[in-house]
């Protein structure tokens, strides 16, 4: 049987897409985790996206002479990155070969595991990527196929929907769990790029306007048997952003069109009074928002202090950790990093 990804302490999991040539901007210290991201389907055999992006991936790997504690990982997919998966581990025989071509990798270049990032097994993810129902049962003969050819030493971990429809149909959850390290619960995008009415991305509690929160997707996990120390959470160094958004409610749950949003690091120079926003607390959900009633801009984001408390939920509830896209979206300061690592240590 896998055991959590840390079973004696809380994990801090970064997801990382940059080259490797900002890595002296981290404190790796305070990371248990770096998953880079991502390698992808070349036929039915795990791939990186060039030559160029294997030395990117060499260049996370040396950090473990530093840092021996750190586990560096593949991430496979992303957002729009597993288009062929649908098809491809449909077949016994493909996943046999895409299994044996991850161990390959792990043993050839290095890394201490795979996280698979299908978005999304059975239900509708990127626009116009095959799905079908099967795909739930092809999930779980995929996790079993990596288990046993990359043995028990190697961390197999599932970037899963923190929405009700992924957690209600993509993953046989019982049948996982004993296989997996962990489940990296994406609890952000919660609205997201095709929501048409605002609300928070990342919230850590439901509200009587928006049922999709961190703790409606722990809770589920929880209710159908799933280990709370394999859970880990979910945070947003980035924003989301809505314009045309009616002043109501300072913008919250309002009619918007989505415009790009920033990262963490950019935040504080945009979402000021000099600019025309106005900062909120919801209470309620343990959220931030930002509301520019001149421009008619919504933005909705994780701060240093909801990834606190975002950490000690994690805590309090016995679960494996906190993860977080992306890396390079924190400040130069760490902020981000350095507020989950507090509450972490904090007694």
């Amino acid at each position: 049987m896998a055991a959590p990804v840390s079973p004696d302490q809380l994990a801090v999991m970064g997801y990382y897409t940059g080259d490797g040539r900002d890595l002296d901007r981290y404190d790796f210290n305070k990371l248990t985790h770096l998953i880079y991201s991502f390698v992808y389907l070349d036929g039915n055999k795990v791939s990186f996206r060039d030559a160029a992006a294997i030395n990117d991936y060499r260049r996370l790997l040396a950090l473990k002479k530093t840092y021996p504690h750190l586990k560096v990982m593949l991430a496979l997919g992303g957002w729009g990155g597993c288009e062929p998966c649908s098809d491809v581990f449909s077949s016994a025989e493909n996943r046999q070969v895409f299994a044996r071509s991850v161990k390959s990798v792990l043993t050839d270049i290095g890394g201490d595991g795979l996280d698979l990032d299908w978005e999304y097994p059975a239900i509708e993810g990127h626009p116009g990527h095959p799905y079908k129902p099967q795909d739930r049962q092809n999930f779980t003969a995929l996790v079993r196929a990596l288990r046993s050819t990359l043995g028990d030493e190697s961390l197999i971990t599932v970037a899963a929907g923190g929405f009700d429809e992924f957690l209600q149909k993509s993953m046989e959850w019982q049948e996982i769990a004993p296989l997996i390290n962990s489940v990296n619960l994406m609890s952000y995008d919660l609205v997201n790029g095709f929501s048409t009415v605002t609300g928070h991305h990342t919230p850590l509690y439901s509200t009587a306007d928006q049922k999709q929160s961190t703790d409606n997707a722990v809770r589920f996990l929880l209710n159908a048997g799933f280990p709370a120390q394999k859970i880990v959470i979910g945070a947003a160094f980035y924003s989301r952003v809505w314009e045309g958004v009616a002043e109501e409610d300072n913008g919250r749950y309002q009619s918007g069109r989505h415009v790009p949003g920033l990262r963490y690091s950019q935040l504080a120079a945009e979402y000021r009074s000099e600019n025309g926003y106005r900062l909120f607390w919801d209470e309620d959900a343990v959220a931030a928002y930002a509301y520019d009633a001149e421009n008619q801009r919504y933005a909705t984001f994780d701060t240093p202090h909801s990834l606190t408390l975002k950490t000690r939920y994690a805590k309090e509830l016995g679960l494996g950790g906190i993860m977080f896209w992306e890396l390079p979206g924190d400040t130069d300061e760490g902020a981000m990093v350095k507020a989950i690592y507090a509450e972490k240590t904090a007694d």
